[in-house]
């Protein structure tokens, strides 16, 4: 049984700013490194064998959280990275309906038909981020792998895990600021989802993640 711990990023300028952050690569808050001090606690007793990211900064710094605890070389793997917006990429969310009426309305109701035509349609990340933990579970059999990623692109795996095509994406949750997601793989490399955007960790409200996201439409 190979074990993959999937952790959403800690909170970033693009979350608290309310823009579409996708490849932007936003510096972390001060509440992000509240939230990471309460995340490296919880893992610091946990199993981890081998440690990746995605290269964008607020993954990265919640990887090197989690390694002070356990002291692994932290792997970076452009895979993980989060959707590329293309044309999105560091517009408020309250903006993209009018600046691109018909693609917000397919982000909201029918994301699996969403396009960037300057970075990456859904069905791309879908495709990207599974075969690239795939690859990592291939390369490390039998151990347990911490990845740190982004919302939509571990929305998008824990899908795919599910057994659900990419039309059933938006009966996934989101994933909040640091949560925690555990998927096993057999030897056939079936995937058994054994904890799912778990946040437990964070307590009080400075450290919850603001009810208004980009990524959740109220």
């Amino acid at each position: 049984m190979t074990r993959v711990i999937l952790i959403r990023h800690c909170e970033a300028e693009g979350n608290v700013k309310q823009i579409f952050q996708g490849h932007t690569d936003a510096p972390i808050t001060e509440n992000g490194r509240r939230q990471l001090e309460l995340l490296a606690l919880r893992l610091r007793n946990t199993k981890i064998d081998v440690l990746y990211s995605s290269p964008l900064v607020r993954a990265y710094e919640t990887a090197v959280a989690i390694n002070q605890y356990h002291n692994l070389p932290i792997l970076q793997e452009q895979g993980l990275m989060e959707l590329d917006g293309g044309e999105w990429e560091g517009i408020p969310w309250t903006d993209l309906p009018e600046k691109f009426p018909e693609m917000a309305e397919i982000w909201w109701t029918a994301p699996y038909e969403f396009v960037s035509e300057q970075g990456e349609s859904m069905r791309q990340i879908y495709d990207r981020i599974w075969d690239t933990v795939m690859r990592l579970v291939q390369e490390n059999p039998g151990k347990t792998i911490a990845v740190t990623s982004h919302g939509c692109a571990i929305r998008n795996f824990l899908c795919r895990a599910a057994g659900w095509p990419i039309e059933q994406l938006n009966d996934m949750d989101w994933s909040d600021n640091t949560a925690v997601s555990i998927v096993d793989f057999d030897e056939e490399r079936n995937a058994i989802i054994r904890l799912k955007n778990d946040a437990s960790h964070l307590t009080g409200e400075p450290t919850c993640a603001a009810p208004r996201d980009w990524t959740r439409k109220n």
